[in-house]
């Protein structure tokens, strides 16, 4: 159970740096939008790093359902938690159809409303860590 552990923690790292980096993606492109620069390229990472991420989460989930089915379903912290890796995945989607308005050759707001936005992960992710850990109840 250790090796599904690691590739749990793996999948979910990997999952987490695309969070963190697709939104300054967004950033870059309505800057650089704005700045009369060519943002192409930019909407072609962002929807490369999408599907990765997105296969990231899939094998986070997984693995996260093959612990809970060994480990169980004990605790409030696991609730708790579970509801954050929720908001998570919200957050996942909403990336999503930001990425798609970019495939389209807009976004509908500016450099510091997705700079903001990148904050909002790191805040979950805070909570899911501090379940995770400490176990508070």
């Amino acid at each position: 159970m250790l090796w599904v552990k690691t590739f749990h923690i793996l999948f979910v790292m990997s999952w987490m740096a695309g969070i963190f980096y697709l939104p300054r993606i967004f950033v870059h492109f309505v800057e650089g939008q704005a700045a009369g620069e060519q943002v192409d390229r930019l909407a072609i990472m962002a929807r490369k790093l999408y599907g990765f991420m997105t296969v990231m989460m899939v094998l986070a989930l997984v693995s996260g359902v093959v612990l809970w089915l060994v480990y169980g379903f004990a605790g409030a912290w696991l609730h708790v938690k579970l509801v954050f890796v929720a908001l998570l995945m919200v957050y996942h989607f909403w990336a999503r159809a930001r990425m798609r308005e970019m495939q389209d050759g807009h976004l509908d707001h500016g450099g510091v409303y997705y700079r903001w936005a990148n904050e909002m992960p790191l805040i979950l992710t805070i909570v899911i860590l501090v379940m995770v850990v400490v176990k508070p109840f």
